[in-house]
């Protein structure tokens, strides 16, 4: 980790699943991975976070212990395994599993698992690791996207390793073939937007350029995570492939702007602000604080004649508010942080009715106005939140004394 330049690592359990037909063995041996990650986290405070894992199939032995990693081990996630003797994340029986951790907020991060039942010829001449890794890693999300259970359990954000695996290509087949399937009865409607809007993706197992390409066909960058499949690379190779992986990233258009962000703050953001990686999964590179970040990472640009001040009038629905309100304060952030012509977003809401949300916007030209709204991040909001706004308003203001400059705080 030091040679590296990570602080911070965030402990999970890889294949296989402990599962041989003994429901208290497999407790047994998750009880007792899940305290020394504990232990490792407290007896060196800062260095290690951890996610638990779950004695499954057994769903309701499983609930209890992830309601005791959570509660009281202080867990920072949940590991799941693709699937656990055949159980396939998405299975309805997982249901009540899931709404306990919707209800923690938890998240998930899923990591490949032999898949079952298989015929062993087929596995016989290559590693899992080669093809059934990622193909198991694509069976089980789109189990999950197939059943709405992204969407239906909002709070809760996954973690897709290895870059995604298969999912640039099946998404869109899966999008082609559904009409189909809804109309003979073998499918239901999928809430696409709801669904990918909780996935991440770890870039661990080999993220060419090509491979990141086509991931963010399907996701946007600041749902990218470092990964690094430790200890199954040497460390010399893993510091080569992340300083490889920074360089790729720095090159490439479409990243360019993020690099920190995947390397870092992306991680650090959806673990609660903390600076994590993960030894077999994510790891962040030089990690630094979000404010520090905002105020050192991109100088704004002076109010040109064209500048834009404007005021975003919108009501959203009850139901959605706190969603919402996740939506508005990570689009402003990434926006602050990153654009150097968004000036200000500052957001308020009535007292008497907080669905009533004013945001005050300031952007130094109209070509700066352009480029936020045609970025990842911009259209990722408007996209996830457009069922949750009752009404919007968009009401242009003029200066009283132009000759003020702008003062852009961060809290």
């Amino acid at each position: 980790m030091e040679a590296a330049g990570i602080e911070t690592a965030l402990l999970s359990m890889p294949a296989p699943q402990p599962y041989f037909s003994d429901t208290e063995e497999c407790w047994k041996a998750v009880r007792r991975y899940n305290e020394a990650c504990a232990k490792l986290k407290a007896d060196y405070p800062g260095k290690f976070l951890f996610c638990a894992s779950l004695p499954l199939p057994d769903v309701k032995v499983a609930i209890e212990e992830a309601v005791y990693a959570l509660d009281t081990l202080g867990a920072d996630g949940i590991k799941l395994a693709t699937n656990s003797r055949g159980q396939y994340v998405g299975d309805e029986a997982l249901d009540p599993q899931m709404k306990v951790l919707n209800e923690r907020k938890a998240v998930i991060i899923l990591h490949p698992h032999k898949p079952s039942p298989v015929n062993e010829g087929i596995i016989a001449t290559a590693p899992l690791a080669v093809y059934e890794y990622p193909s198991e890693t694509t069976r089980a999300v789109l189990n999950m996207i197939a059943r709405n259970v992204p969407a239906r359990y909002a709070d809760l954000r996954i973690v897709v390793p290895h870059c995604g695996s298969f999912l640039p290509l099946a998404i869109p087949r899966m999008k082609a073939i559904l009409p189909v399937m809804q109309a003979k009865g073998y499918m239901q409607a999928v809430d696409w937007e709801s669904n990918l809007s909780h996935l991440y993706y770890d870039l661990a197992g080999g993220a060419a350029p090509d491979v990141v390409k086509s991931l963010l066909t399907i996701t946007t960058p600041d749902h990218l995570l470092y990964g690094s499949d430790y200890p199954y690379q040497p460390a010399t190779v893993l510091i080569e492939n992340l300083k490889s992986l920074r360089s790729q990233l720095a090159e490439n258009e479409q990243t360019a702007p993020y690099v920190d962000d995947i390397m870092a703050g992306n991680a650090a953001a959806l673990f609660g602000g903390r600076s994590i990686s993960q030894t077999t999964r994510l790891h962040i590179n030089n990690p630094e604080t979000m404010k520090d970040k905002i105020q050192g990472m991109c100088p704004k640009q002076p109010m040109q004649p064209d500048g834009i001040v404007r005021l975003s009038k919108i009501e959203v629905y009850p139901e959605y508010l706190e969603e919402y309100m996740k939506y508005a304060t990570e689009v402003g952030e990434i926006s602050l942080r990153t654009e150097p012509g968004v000036l200000t977003m500052y957001a308020v809401a009535e007292q008497d009715n907080p669905c009533q949300i004013t945001i005050l916007e300031t952007y130094a030209g109209a070509e700066a106005y352009r480029s936020h709204i045609a970025s990842a991040h911009f259209q990722k909001y408007k996209q996830g939140t457009l069922h949750m706004v009752k009404s919007l308003v968009l009401s242009d203001q003029n200066p009283l004394n132009p000759a003020n400059k702008i003062i852009n705080t961060i809290e």
